[in-house]
């Protein structure tokens, strides 16, 4: 079942998404830097706030492949068939 947050994802456009991923690094970051000095009241909030990051990243990433043409689809499939080869 789809999470409420993965949902409310899909209402966004491109450039929402874009601009929200780019909020939620800088306030990832902030967090991160007061966490090391002073503090959090609550240290959960950086785990919470990467997870958003990642699920913003994967809707983005899943968007461009959605419009990748069969030509880049079938590329990146070469690639990735190399990566596991040099394993």
């Amino acid at each position: 079942m789809a999470t409420k947050k993965y949902l409310e994802l899909q209402e966004f456009s491109d450039t929402d998404l874009q601009a929200q991923l780019e909020e939620t690094q800088s306030r990832f970051q902030k967090m991160k830097f007061d966490h090391a000095i002073t503090g959090l009241d609550n240290p959960l909030l950086l785990r919470e706030v990467r997870r958003d990051i990642a699920r913003l990243s994967t809707e983005i990433r899943r968007r461009q492949l959605a419009g990748a043409s069969e030509e880049e689809l079938a590329n990146r499939s070469k690639i990735r068939a190399r990566r596991r080869r040099a394993k």
